[in-house]
């Protein structure tokens, strides 16, 4: 299979052949750049909405390869702003505890499946960037999340009480989004609706060259055995613990704020700033990636720097000094139940990139994302544990174990680099580089250890 740049004057030559082991196209360098600026402009808007769930992760990795992706997602948003806004209807604990129980379980494929269709859509050098920009609704669902509140709660007179309209309004705007998400949405690159024929043969080429095969309606028991062997998997597990375990679904960022005698109007207003660090942080991250090509591990090293100190800070600052206390805790902590913290988010991207650009083989991809969510609700699951209200106002137990979680993180990144590094000597050495580089990619569902060829960015 052969893929390679060809000048534009050239003639355009007749449809790729994709019959298995074999792409052979040519295409401009500007052909290229406007396949990807069509795919930005449908399927990146379609993944970028704001995403518990551990119950669900496991059925999930089974559904996510055995049914199209695209239109599996697409079912499951809809149900998610369903359960959403039957979270208005409960009057009880155990209601209430009921309906959340279900909501989570219909979120549970959406950022695993995000990763999954990025990988699908998008070359390895462009993952950081495109991760980071769905990332970052993220922050902006807190900046405005906090201000919907903040306004239901100011302005709406009526018999319901103004979180029950929060409910109802976000689990209308998510079901909208779930039909539109189904219906535009194609199952993979060769069903691309918004894409001309010469524009599919340019995707599919591109696509080969980083060795991705696309989505495959297959669940492999080899591929399954391969992942629980495989230790860089895991290490995606252990990413998923450390990056929550500081920013579980308590809303500490509003319990600190809180604790600093502010009413819960004020409260809502403190912490939408929250969010716009957020996105500034994620953007910090995704240009260091870009500056610093093949080095994601590095920039996730240094973007562990701002909440260490934050987190130091939170145990220092002497109470009395507010407002570097809320500026601490727009560092390290989310203040919205659906969102990760301010500096959590940009690490939580490029993590989710490196799952993205490093794992082939259409099951194995499905069990090491939803390896890194198992893990995300692990954190969220134990973090909350070490927040009780007799520890405040400087939540010894709590801060301390983020110092902490910081640090095991950029100890496992660093292990994870250096056995992607040796990986990829190993590789180098055996001195397999002089065959194409794209051949038998196209159709074939290889795993990156099935495929030789395959290098792993780090």
């Amino acid at each position: 299979m052969e893929s390679h740049l060809k000048d534009d004057k050239e003639d355009s030559p007749p449809d790729v052949n994709i019959a298995p082991g074999v792409i052979h196209v040519h295409f401009s360098e500007e052909e290229e750049k406007k396949v990807v600026r069509k795919i930005d402009f449908v399927i990146l808007p379609m993944v970028c909405t704001w995403q518990r769930q551990l119950v669900a992760e496991y059925p999930v990795i089974y559904l996510m390869c055995r049914l199209p992706l695209a239109k599996f997602v697409g079912i499951t948003i809809i149900l998610w702003g369903g359960t959403c806004m039957c979270l208005a209807a409960p009057t009880t604990f155990a209601g209430f505890g009921a309906v959340r129980f279900l909501l989570g379980a219909t979120e549970g494929a959406v950022s695993p499946a995000f990763v999954t269709i990025t990988s699908m859509w998008y070359r390895r050098d462009e993952h950081s960037t495109r991760v980071g920009i769905w990332i970052t609704m993220n922050g902006l669902a807190q900046v405005l999340g906090s201000l919907l509140m903040y306004g239901i709660g100011k302005t709406v007179k009526s018999h319901i009480a103004p979180w029950r309209v929060l409910f109802l309004v976000c689990g209308a705007l998510t079901t909208a989004f779930g039909f539109a998400f189904y219906l535009i949405v194609p199952t993979g690159p060769k069903e691309a609706w918004f894409l001309t024929k010469r524009e599919r043969e340019v995707l599919l080429a591109r696509m080969a060259q980083d060795r991705e095969g696309g989505d495959k309606a297959n669940f492999s028991v080899l591929q399954m055995k391969e992942t629980l062997m495989d230790v860089r998997s895991w290490f995606f597990f252990a990413f998923g613990i450390l990056a929550t375990m500081q920013s579980p679904v308590l809303t500490f960022a509003s319990l600190i704020i809180d604790n600093l005698n502010y009413n819960r109007f004020q409260t809502m207003l403190f912490t939408s700033p929250s969010g716009a660090v957020q996105i500034v942080a994620i953007w910090v991250g995704v240009i260091a990636c870009i500056v610093l090509p093949n080095k994601r591990c590095l920039v996730i090293i240094f973007l562990a720097i701002p909440p260490l100190i934050g987190n130091v800070l939170l145990l220092k600052l002497p109470l009395t000094n507010q407002w570097g206390l809320i500026v601490c805790s727009w560092l390290v902590y989310g203040a919205d139940i659906k969102t990760q913290a301010s500096c959590i988010s940009d690490v939580m991207a490029i993590l989710l990139s490196l799952s993205a650009s490093n794992v082939k083989g259409n099951t194995k991809r499905a069990i090491v994302n939803t390896f890194y969510f198992i893990g995300y609700c692990v954190g969220c699951i134990a973090g909350p544990q070490l927040w009780k209200t007799d520890t405040a106002p400087r939540f010894f137990d709590g801060v301390v174990t983020a110092i902490v979680t910081w640090c095991l993180l950029v100890v496992a990144v660093g292990i994870y680099w250096y056995l992607c590094r040796l990986e990829n000597l190993r590789r180098d050495q055996g001195n397999q580089g002089t065959r194409d580089q794209t051949s038998q990619a196209g159709e074939e569902d290889l795993t990156d250890i099935q495929d030789p060829f395959f290098r792993y960015s780090y």
